[in-house]
């Protein structure tokens, strides 16, 4: 009798499993209904709370952090030093203009009178290159070829290789820089579409006054910029509003090169109280470092460049004097009103550490 339930058993138990498997494919379409003692209980997972101390923090914009190009807070007593010095010698012509982009202080005089614009124009130029290079139309080691249009005499060492020689744009534009050789400027305002397209990208990028009318050297000053449009070029890539994150490390490379220094960073570190040394290392013992780009074409001068302070802030300015040629007054001038600048870009005391 046992044997026999046992196999009874075990036949209803393949039956069953058989029965099952054939109509498992009709369950699943919805034509068959299991009754409820052969549906399985699926018990939900606990769903997990996410914990608010890991929760990850959604940042700002980068940009957001690096400032703008915006003027909010004068700063009189600077504006009027600057006012003093120029009337010292009324007749030289002056611009010049200076903004801490963290808080948008600023001073200025003059801002916007359109001036010979001598190599200072060459950093606009190198931002227009640098956004043609973030386009895709512009390769950093595109070879560009030495023709006779583009020979300019002057500073730099490019005018005297053969013509047909070619250079990667990268040595061109840190040539431009390093040491304004004027032939790799012009070679470079060819590359990007020449004098015309040129200045309609200045327009576009809010450079009011900055003109090319002339190839470099331009020794007549017909190229033309002002102290507001040469702080704001290299304000726009140092807060992000212009080049990429790759753009704005190659534009403060290049801009890193400048072999002259007597101006803009000379005039800071008098200010700062002192007058030893090279004034780029000098400064950088301060914390300080200036990435500047100079002008000379004897009847103008110019230098405009990033400030970065010892507590991480940062601040542009540019001076733009017109006078008689080779007069050195004019350049004392732009040393003088650079040293006016420094009281008030001293650091900001650090805080006390967090313990």
């Amino acid at each position: 009798m046992l044997l026999r339930l046992v196999l009874m058993g075990v036949g209803l138990g393949v039956i069953t499993g058989s029965a099952l498997k054939l109509a498992g494919p009709a369950v699943q379409r919805g034509d068959l209904t299991l009754p409820g003692w052969l549906t399985p209980t699926i018990t939900p997972a606990k769903q997990e709370q996410p914990d608010p101390a890991a929760a990850v923090i959604t940042s700002t914009s980068s940009t957001d952090t690096l400032g703008h190009f915006e003027t909010k807070q004068e700063l009189s007593a600077l504006s009027k030093r600057w006012e003093v010095l120029a009337a010292q010698d009324p007749d030289l012509q002056v611009s010049a203009f200076m903004l801490a982009l963290d808080d948008g202080r600023y001073a200025q005089l003059n801002p916007d009178t359109a001036l010979p614009a001598a190599s200072a124009i060459k950093t606009p130029i190198l931002l227009v290159a640098l956004e043609e290079i973030d386009a895709g139309r512009l390769s950093w080691n595109e070879p560009l070829t030495l023709s006779k249009t583009v020979v300019g005499g002057g500073a730099g060492w490019m005018a005297s290789k053969p013509l047909g020689t070619r250079f990667p744009t990268h040595e061109v534009a840190t040539e431009m820089i390093r040491i304004s050789d004027n032939t790799a400027t012009n070679l470079l305002i060819e590359r990007v579409g020449g004098q015309e397209d040129l200045n309609a990208r200045f327009t576009s990028l809010g450079l009011s006054a900055t003109k090319v009318n002339n190839w470099l050297p331009d020794l007549k000053g017909t190229n033309t910029t002002s102290a507001r449009d040469l702080a704001r070029a290299i304000a726009l890539v140092d807060t992000g509003e212009a080049l990429s994150i790759r753009g704005r490390d190659l534009f403060r490379e290049v801009m890193g090169t400048s072999v002259t220094n007597r101006l803009l960073p000379g005039g800071l570190l008098k200010g700062l109280g002192g007058s030893q040394g090279k004034p780029d290392d000098s400064l950088m013992i301060k914390g300080y470092r200036v990435f500047n780009k100079t002008g000379d074409i004897g009847i103008a001068y110019a230098d405009a460049g990033l400030i970065e302070l010892p507590d991480g802030r940062r601040a542009v300015a540019a001076f733009v004097v017109k006078g008689p040629f080779n007069d050195p007054r004019s350049t004392e001038l732009i040393r003088n009103m650079a040293a006016a600048m420094a009281p008030m870009l001293k650091p900001k005391p650090a805080p006390p550490r967090q313990r």
